[in-house]
């Protein structure tokens, strides 16, 4: 797996396209993910430090998991199947106990920012994306 970190949020209006862009941490390899505006917006205010006066879904679920002594180990983006990204919310639960709950990649990134928590991809997912991009050229 390569752990990467949140490089870019883009968000166009005009076209109705937002995607986010995953870089290797410590490398060079991005990998862009198309995501829906909601996921987009959420992960762009938390970043920007914007507080809602009432919290939005993805701070509803940080906290409860937290309230209920359960942490976001990680998260890890695991397959792509017709253009479509697949990804895992890796909860420790207060018994020490690692579930993995099946979830769309924005909204594990969501909850990966307000939890602080590593983003992996699996390595077989960026050599496809690579192997994509050089038969395109």
């Amino acid at each position: 797996m390569i752990e990467m970190e949140l490089n870019k949020i883009v968000i166009d209006e005009k076209r109705h396209d937002q995607l986010i862009a995953l870089k290797e941490k410590g490398g060079s390899r991005v990998l862009p993910i198309v995501i829906g505006l909601n996921e987009a917006s959420a992960i762009k205010l938390k970043i920007s430090g914007f507080n809602p006066p009432r919290p939005l879904t993805h701070d509803l679920i940080f906290t409860i998991l937290n309230d209920l002594g359960a942490t976001v180990e990680k998260v890890v983006i695991d397959s792509l199947e017709e253009n479509t990204f697949h990804a895992k919310i890796i909860i420790k639960t207060s018994s020490g106990e690692s579930k993995s709950i099946d979830a769309r990649p924005s909204d594990s990134i969501a909850l990966a920012v307000r939890s602080h928590a590593p983003i992996f991809v699996e390595d077989s997912i960026v050599q496809q994306y690579e192997t994509f991009n050089k038969e395109k050229l």
